[in-house]
């Protein structure tokens, strides 16, 4: 665990792209749940975030 938290701050690919993935993931389950209002608001927004994130994150050194 503690490896994973030094690869973000290294700025290393694969644990922010496993963040990003999580983060598209989060948001695409607030999209296809039918009971909080608000999270099926922000559910685009997080998953835009997430998608822009791991475009940005796909240029990080191994």
């Amino acid at each position: 665990m503690s490896n994973f938290f030094n690869g973000l701050l290294r700025l290393r690919r694969g644990p922010w792209e496993m963040l990003a993935t999580i983060i598209i993931a989060v948001g695409v389950f607030m999209l296809m749940q039918p009971f909080v209002i608000w999270a099926f608001t922000y559910s685009f927004i997080v998953t835009l975030v997430g998608t822009v994130m791991f475009i940005i994150v796909s240029h990080f050194p191994e």
